[in-house]
């Protein structure tokens, strides 16, 4: 199983990006997706969340200006950033197959090997 991130690179701030996460080996049709990040010098955390039936969640800090989407045919998730700014640098990454019921959790089965993002005043 092997998730591929693109889609990431250096964009002026309030400028956009859409990453995408394509996932084979396997079918994630009924599993929630994620997207994480991780700032230079801080832990990785919780950006977007998409369930299996299509409901989302996202951190505060990125509400309103990130839309989460998947389509299960092509078997990828989307992550459509907006408005960036400076603070929203960070190497993204996507993640499949939580284990535990707190999506918003690193706890996750699988994961890609991340997509630098970067934000510039």
């Amino acid at each position: 199983v092997q998730l591929v991130e693109s889609g990431g690179g250096l964009v002026q701030a309030g400028g956009s990006l859409r990453l995408s996460c394509a996932a084979s080996g396997r079918t994630f049709s009924d599993s929630a997706w994620a997207w994480f990040r991780r700032a230079p010098g801080k832990e990785r955390e919780f950006a977007a969340v998409i369930r299996s039936g299509g409901s989302t969640d996202y951190a505060d800090s990125v509400k309103g200006r990130f839309t989460i989407s998947r389509d299960n045919v092509k078997n990828t998730v989307y992550l459509q950033m907006n408005s960036l700014k400076p603070e929203d640098t960070a190497v993204y990454y996507c993640a499949a197959r939580p284990r535990t019921t707190d999506i918003t959790k690193t706890d996750y089965n699988y994961w890609g090997q991340g997509t630098q993002v970067t934000v510039s005043s």
